[in-house]
């Protein structure tokens, strides 16, 4: 069963967003970072400007640009952005009426699905994306000096 990355590719490109302060960032340059074609993330950006996570520029200079504060953004809200469905989804065959696990089957996995979605949004909730922009410095082991052209050039300290 094939499962969706606008999630995972919205908050990279909400994390990118979130270091680049000073200015729009253009589809094409995060899509570079993502390693996808600017066509998926102008899509996934599309869905986070009708959220209102994220406003875009014209012109010289322009892309995207966050709409609040990044301690604003939680992961949910990303997450409700661009997801359209829950987190599993019921088989689309119909299991057999006769079948002593068939007849039962559903109602159990939709309960079971329903508490671990919960459990999700919660946890979802609880990180902003300037949690993940802090976890990501920490990961890199040095702070963002503002220029996304030299990171991967930069020695870790350790």
């Amino acid at each position: 069963m094939p499962t969706s990355t606008r999630f995972a590719v919205a908050v990279h490109a909400l994390s990118v967003l979130a270091f680049k302060a000073d200015g729009a960032e253009r589809s094409e340059d995060i899509a570079r970072s993502v390693g996808t074609n600017p066509a998926v993330v102008r899509r996934i950006l599309g869905l986070l400007v009708n959220a209102g996570l994220v406003r875009t520029r014209l012109g010289l200079g322009g892309g995207a640009v966050l709409a609040k504060n990044p301690k604003q953004i939680s992961l949910l809200d990303v997450y409700h952005a661009v997801e359209d469905g829950g987190v599993f989804a019921l088989p689309r065959s119909t299991p057999s009426p006769t079948c002593y696990v068939g007849h039962n089957i559903l109602p159990v996995l939709e309960e079971e699905f329903r508490r671990v979605e919960a459990i999700a949004e919660t946890a979802l909730s609880n990180t902003t994306l300037a949690d993940i922009a802090d976890r990501i410095e920490g990961q890199a082991g040095y702070q963002f000096d503002g220029d996304f052209r030299y990171v991967a050039s930069k020695k870790i300290a350790t």
